[in-house]
């Protein structure tokens, strides 16, 4: 049995939370700050992946914004992320990114941690993309959805 948003909030893992405008404008203009940052080639493929990665993550939490809810505060609040946001936008792209970004949350946590020199060119490549596919995909959900609290964040 899929679990919906208020199953997520019944076993802790989302809190309510009431958004605005002016906070998902926020969170997308951290995004598109993270994403060119991930871009800086001068960085370290750490570096560039898990600020690609942050960026990832705040785009779910822009669809939880959207939906009524926030990560619940604490340890596992970035591993339960990417599971809840499918529950809340149900399309298979969405759920492949989801599940791709999952595998990349234990390298960013082993680049944040302990290590150094953890990740290849073309993973810090291939979750730059992928990133850049999910703004998008986020980007027209906000628009079909709640287009009351989307703006440009350019």
């Amino acid at each position: 049995m899929k679990l919906n948003l208020q199953d997520f909030a019944a076993n802790g893992w989302i809190r309510p939370h009431t958004t605005s405008q002016n906070e998902i404008a926020g969170l997308l203009r951290l995004v598109v700050r993270d994403l060119n940052d991930a871009r800086i080639e001068a960085t370290s493929d750490d570096r560039r992946f898990a600020t690609a990665y942050n960026a990832a993550l705040q785009l779910s939490k822009v669809i939880l914004a959207a939906s009524g809810y926030l990560p619940a505060k604490g340890q596992s609040a970035h591993f339960h992320a990417f599971e809840v946001v499918k529950s809340a936008v149900t399309t298979r792209e969405v759920e492949l990114l989801c599940d791709y970004f999952d595998t990349c949350r234990r390298k960013r946590n082993h680049v944040d941690c302990d290590g150094s020199d953890v990740v290849t060119r073309s993973e810090t490549l291939e979750i730059i993309e992928k990133t850049s596919q999910y703004f998008e995909l986020v980007i027209i959900w906000l628009r079909e959805n709640h287009h009351d609290l989307f703006s440009n964040p350019n």
